[in-house]
C-alpha cells in the first residue's frame, strides 16, 4: 500500500513539473523587470516589454522572420499623442522577455514594433528616429518602461533592428507622437518599404 501510494505521489508530481515547463512565463513584478533590465543592452534588454494584434496578417518583412507590424492594435482605437516630443536615449530587449505579459495585456513578442514608455497611453504610436543615421521605425506603446536610469524608450528587438541598434544597445533618438490618421498613414508606408526589400 505504501509504495503504491509513493508510485502515485511520484507520478503526480512529475506531471506538475512537466505541467509547470509546458505553461508560458507568467507576470513579472515590477521588481523582477527592473532587475532584469540592469543585465545589459545586448542580451535580455536595453529594455522594455510588448505587442498585440491587427496588422498580424501582414507579411513577414523578410529580415530574419521580422513580422514588422503585427501586433499593431488597430489604429482607431489608439489615443492621439501627436503633441508629444521627446529626446533621450533609448534601448531594446528581446529574447529573455519573449511571450511575457505587457502592461496592456498583451504577450510581448520581440518580432514585432513595439516598445515600452513610462508615460505615453498604451495603444499610442509613436515614430523612433536616430538623429545621426536618419532612421526612423513606427512602433506601438503597449509596456511600461525603461527602469534604467537616464532612458526615455525601450524599443523591441525588431524595432531596435530596424534602428541599427541590435548592436550598440543604445541610442540618442528623437520620439514624435502621432495621430491616429499619421499613424494609419506611417504604417501603410512601413508595409510598403518592408515589401521593397
Amino acid at each position: 500500500m505504501k509504495l503504491r501510494l509513493s508510485r502515485r505521489l511520484g507520478s503526480l508530481a512529475a506531471v506538475s513539473v512537466l505541467a509547470g515547463c509546458a505553461m508560458p512565463p507568467g507576470p513579472q513584478s515590477p521588481s523582477d523587470q527592473a532587475a532584469l533590465h540592469t543585465t545589459g543592452a545586448h542580451t535580455a534588454f536595453g529594455a522594455p516589454l510588448g505587442y498585440g494584434s491587427a496588422l498580424a496578417a501582414l507579411p513577414a518583412s523578410g529580415t530574419g522572420g521580422d513580422k514588422s507590424l503585427a501586433g499593431a492594435q488597430p489604429i482607431g482605437d489608439s489615443p492621439d499623442v501627436s503633441s508629444f516630443h521627446q529626446t533621450g536615449r533609448a534601448s531594446w530587449y528581446g529574447r529573455a522577455f519573449h511571450g511575457r505579459r505587457t502592461a496592456s495585456g498583451e504577450r510581448f513578442n520581440m518580432g514585432n514594433l513595439t516598445a515600452a514608455h513610462r508615460t505615453l497611453p498604451l495603444g499610442a504610436y509613436v515614430r523612433v528616429i536616430v538623429p545621426s543615421t536618419a532612421k526612423s521605425v513606427v512602433v506601438k506603446i503597449n509596456d511600461r518602461g525603461p527602469f534604467k536610469r537616464g532612458r526615455v524608450i525601450d524599443l523591441s528587438y525588431a524595432a531596435a533592428k530596424k534602428l541599427g541598434l541590435q548592436h550598440a544597445g543604445i541610442a540618442n533618438v528623437k520620439i514624435e507622437g502621432l495621430s491616429r490618421d499619421e499613424a494609419k498613414l506611417a504604417l501603410a508606408q512601413q508595409v510598403a518599404s518592408n515589401s521593397d526589400h
